[in-house]
């Protein structure tokens, strides 16, 4: 069970109900990494949606970096969303300590937490835009 501080540290968590932090503390288990190790591997299926808490890990696509994540940045939702593969290979630069949701808790969140898809999804379309940038400039 994740902390209830660690988890309205997290801007994804903030503003939520103190009954929503608690639903969420009850699913979330707490996980670390050492720098080296790999969260996930592009073409896997996803299994869990994962909140980094501290630390920085690298989002590779092909042999390619994309972007460095950091506390407060989470990852796996798109697999869970969709069914499909992982889109990248997340691996930890530094040591972190992350909040790992698993796909069927996931699935009750996004129904009992209000608020929580929609900012999932704003997230999601803040990535869509940012990579038009990049390939459309």
């Amino acid at each position: 069970m994740a902390s209830i501080d660690v988890l309205q540290s997290v801007p994804l968590f903030q503003g939520m109900t103190d009954r929503s932090i608690g639903v969420i503390a009850d699913l979330a288990e707490p996980a670390t990494f050492a720098a080296g190790d790999t969260l996930t591997r592009e073409g896997d299926p996803g299994d869990s949606f994962i909140v980094l808490t501290s630390g920085t890990a690298d989002v590779r696509q092909g042999d390619r970096s994309i972007r460095t994540l950091g506390a407060g940045d989470f990852l796996g939702e798109i697999s869970l969303i969709d069914g499909g593969p992982r889109t990248a290979t997340v691996t930890a630069l530094t040591e972190l300590d992350l909040l790992v949701i698993g796909q069927r808790e996931f699935s009750a969140l996004l129904t009992e937490v209000p608020g929580l898809a929609h900012k999932i999804m704003v997230n999601l379309a803040g990535r869509v835009r940012e990579l038009d940038e990049r390939v459309y400039g």
